[in-house]
């Protein structure tokens, strides 16, 4: 995965190849580069029939643009007026996997040369992921991780909300952030990994109504962005034990005794992040309703009482 150049050298031609490995994860683009350094006397203009290939038929190179498993996906050239030549391979397919040699012929007859041995391209499931590791309770320690095999002290460049900061094999970030850090290993063929961040502001929602009817149930849902996926409890205001956890929180046969302020705490690695309060009450119809069917039973049950103490006192 080293970014050396690497010089292959026939009768005083020579093909420079920029990096001998190449990583990508699947449905990316991957970028190859080579230059090439003729003998003295010679023209670039001399240069014909350039192309790219990784296989052979009849012993004789298979252009990539007539291969019909690359149809549509590959570009290849060479910059106006310069040595230097691409090849460009459009959403990447573990089956690319191969090792890529870039070819050309001079307008003297027979002279023919390849760049020998060429490019490997190895294309993963995945590419680069940035593993999160708590170094105290202040700091987290961010390492990036790729499913390709790099060299043991590889370096990386670091984003913090798409802008580089800094290029280490490990990034030491404040725990709590909400800042994406993202990294790149120029190796990987222009890749940089998906960001990790802590979550965001929770937002809450509730189904059927915040106002219950004494009996009900009532289903409250929290979600956030964040990445790695956050973890969810949930609390009542002013308690500190936790009433439940998971995403979904639901409230069985509802009372009195239930009302009041509810949020839900989101948490991954990089931090955590409290959601606004919802006010869940018991619905004022319900109390109303409750009210009568009280004055009706007492008036029930205090009436012939009353009506009875009347009669004695008559006597």
């Amino acid at each position: 995965m080293c970014c050396v150049t690497v010089i292959q050298s026939q009768d005083g031609w020579r093909v420079n190849y920029h990096q001998t490995d190449v990583c990508a994860a699947k449905g990316s683009t991957v970028f190859i580069i080579c230059d090439i350094t003729h003998p003295p006397g010679i023209r670039y203009s001399d240069i014909k029939d350039r192309f790219w290939f990784t296989k052979e038929k009849d012993r004789e190179p298979v252009d990539l643009k007539t291969d019909s498993e690359y149809s549509g996906r590959v570009t290849y050239g060479c910059y106006s007026n310069s040595k230097d030549c691409y090849l460009i391979i459009r959403d990447v397919r573990e089956s690319d996997s191969a090792e890529y040699k870039f070819r050309f012929m001079t307008n003297k007859p027979g002279e023919k040369y390849t760049g020998s041995p060429g490019v490997t391209l190895n294309v993963t499931d995945s590419g680069l992921q940035v593993q999160v590791r708590r170094s105290d309770s202040t700091w987290l320690e961010l390492t990036c991780h790729s499913s390709c095999v790099l060299p043991d002290r590889a370096d990386y460049d670091w984003y913090k909300n798409g802008r580089y900061i800094e290029t280490g094999s490990s990034l030491l970030v404040s725990s709590g952030s909400t800042d994406r850090y993202s990294c790149y290993f120029r190796g990987s063929s222009g890749q940089r990994s998906p960001a990790v961040y802590g979550p965001q502001r929770p937002s809450v929602s509730v189904s059927p109504s915040a106002e219950m009817l004494e009996g009900d149930s009532v289903t409250l849902t929290c979600s956030t962005d964040a990445n790695p996926a956050a973890s969810y409890t949930w609390y009542k205001e002013h308690e500190d034990s936790p009433r439940a956890s998971g995403q979904i929180f639901t409230i069985t046969d509802f009372t009195a005794e239930h009302s009041g302020n509810y949020y839900c705490e989101a948490q991954n690695e990089m931090g955590r992040s409290n959601s606004t309060l919802l006010l869940i009450t018991e619905s004022a119809v319900d109390r109303t309703t409750r009210i009568i069917h009280i004055t009706r039973w007492t008036l029930v049950f205090v009436n012939p009482i009353l009506l009875l103490v009347f009669c004695l006192w008559t006597r």
